[in-house]
């Protein structure tokens, strides 16, 4: 369905990928990954149209529809939620519309009533059922929105909600081929799953960019993995790439370090003999021998895994955390988000926060911190307790025209400055990225800062809001196992379900009705007992 001829794409003197020759089939679902960085969002939209500065062609058969997830937000504010979704298919939009002119305008002349008839053979092509209505309604329910909103302005939705509507505008038209950048960023569990179940019955072509390991393991049957400029495919989910890709680096890491060592020898001999008359010959062929030895053949992987590691400055007693019969509301709100509301957390515990969008999960997030107060009830921590706190809106709140470095030395002034440094290492910033400016850097370099902070804080409770969003395949990963490990206490937000299975014993579950859940388990336990619309 569709296919690459020697792509290449350069900034300047930088390649980022170069002669991609892929056919992409009918049938197949591929979960494009590679480093953040290495050019996964490019080569998707220069395959998908919105970028035409590239070298070499792409193909797509004739007579395909093509989707393409969109990432504004804010690009259908005038528009009613059904007449969003509607313009994902925009020849039957732009039908509709022109019907719907023509009708309020009364003139009913020859002219017209040709054009309507033109108009009508349209509508039934697009939709032979006239039940666009009843499929709009149906995907944004499954998605988490009530019928009933419809035919409400896109600008009164929150900002997740209305990326759901954009989910819904790229699914509507069911295009042949389906390209999605993130689409699980800013969905709750539910809208996950849900969405999870309708791409796993997509019949045409569909390449995704996830970090989402298990909705990639759910959806992809195929994985195109960009690394060292290229793009090798797998047959399989995630899981099964990583265990290919494992073995295949451990096989180029021992090829590269023969040829290394072979290297090292043989220029050993040329600097001992070629000097030496009896030598001469041996030695030319020896030198012969290392110029044919081309270590750069077998590139270094892009890759490069951050070392997450959450220490404490102080061991954590056995009194943590109590929420006694708090109460909190917003000022004009209807209700109260929580209402006479206990919580005990106990030592070792590690919770996972879940539900919704607005149900109130960074709220209790703050509440925790001390950020907001209840207006009734009582908040108390544990006299040992030193919470450190990765708050949902980071890359709003690192900015400035400091340096990395003194960004993050401001939180440890007296400190032990190579730990500063350490700390940034630990996150991939090293020698000269650590004196860059923190207004220059990305969403994911922000979320890496945050982690050096928290690490730098040496904290004995992390509480983070969301701490994934941004951050690539490997930090994730990465940041599962320090929660794992981590001897103190955890509360965590995420919509990563894989994350939350590395760590979490307790689930902690806030309804959209203000009921609370509170389980005592691991994530994947809490699954098989309560539904979460998997």
């Amino acid at each position: 369905m569709l296919q690459t001829i020697n792509l290449t794409k350069r900034f300047g003197k930088r390649i980022l990928f170069e002669n991609i020759n892929i056919k992409l089939d009918k049938h197949k679902r591929y979960g494009l990954i590679g480093a953040n960085g290495a050019g996964k969002t490019t080569f998707l939209k220069i395959i998908s149209g919105q970028n035409d500065e590239f070298e070499g062609d792409i193909v797509i058969e004739s007579g395909f529809k093509v989707g393409v997830l969109g990432q504004n937000q804010y690009a259908f504010e005038d528009f009613t939620l059904l007449d969003a979704v509607l313009y994902g298919n925009r020849r039957l939009y732009d039908t509709l519309k022109e019907k719907e002119k023509l009708y309020n305008e009364a003139d009913f002349s020859d002219s017209v009533n040709n054009r309507l008839a033109e108009l009508e053979v349209i509508s039934v092509e697009e939709d032979p059922t006239y039940e666009y209505e009843v499929n709009i309604t149906k995907i944004l329910e499954g998605l988490g929105i009530d019928a009933s909103k419809i035919y409400e302005p896109m600008s009164s939705l929150s900002t997740s909600d209305k990326f759901k509507v954009l989910m819904a505008q790229v699914l509507f038209p069911k295009p042949d081929i389906l390209f999605l950048d993130e689409p699980t960023n800013n969905l709750d569990l539910d809208a996950i799953a849900w969405v999870e179940n309708q791409l796993k019955r997509h019949e045409g072509t569909m390449i995704v960019i996830s970090h989402d390991r298990h909705f990639l393991n759910e959806v992809v049957t195929n994985i195109l993995d960009l690394d060292y400029q290229k793009i090798r495919e797998f047959t399989g989910n995630y899981n099964d790439w990583y265990i290919a890709s494992t073995l295949v680096a451990k096989q180029l890491e021992l090829e590269r370090n023969k040829k290394l060592k072979e290297k090292e020898d043989l220029e050993s001999f040329i600097r001992r003999f070629s000097a030496n008359a009896s030598k001469a010959k041996q030695a030319t062929s020896r030198q012969k021998q290392l110029e044919k030895l081309n270590i750069e053949t077998i590139k270094p992987s892009s890759r490069r895994d951050p070392s997450i590691v959450f220490k404490m400055n102080r061991p954590i007693g056995n009194d943590i955390l109590k929420f006694e019969k708090v109460s909190f509301k917003y000022s004009g709100a209807d209700s109260e988000l929580f209402k006479n509301y206990s919580l005990k957390i106990d030592k070792g515990e590690k919770i996972a926060l879940i539900g919704s969008n607005g149900v109130g999960k960074t709220t209790l997030c703050n509440l925790i911190v001390g950020q907001l107060k209840p207006q009734k009830g009582e908040i108390s921590w544990g006299v040992t307790i030193q919470p450190t706190y990765f708050p949902q809106n980071t890359t709003d709140l690192i900015k400035g025209d400091q340096s990395l470095y003194d960004w993050l030395k401001s939180f440890n002034p007296k400190g032990d400055l190579a730990e500063v440094r350490n700390c940034l290492g630990r996150m991939l910033f090293s020698g000269e990225e650590q004196e860059k400016s923190v207004k220059d850097i990305s969403g994911g370099e922000k979320h890496r800062m945050m982690l050096s902070k928290m690490m730098l804080e040496s904290g004995n409770f992390l509480i983070l809001d969301e701490p994934t969003n941004h951050l690539d395949l490997e930090a994730i990963i990465a940041l599962g196992e320090a929660i794992h490990n981590f001897e103190g206490n955890a509360i965590v937000v995420s919509h990563d379900r894989e994350l939350l299975d590395s760590f979490a014993n307790r689930i902690i579950e806030i309804k959209p009705n203000g009921k609370i859940i509170d389980f005592k388990g691991s994530y994947e336990e809490y699954r098989s007992i309560y539904s979460t619309g998997e």
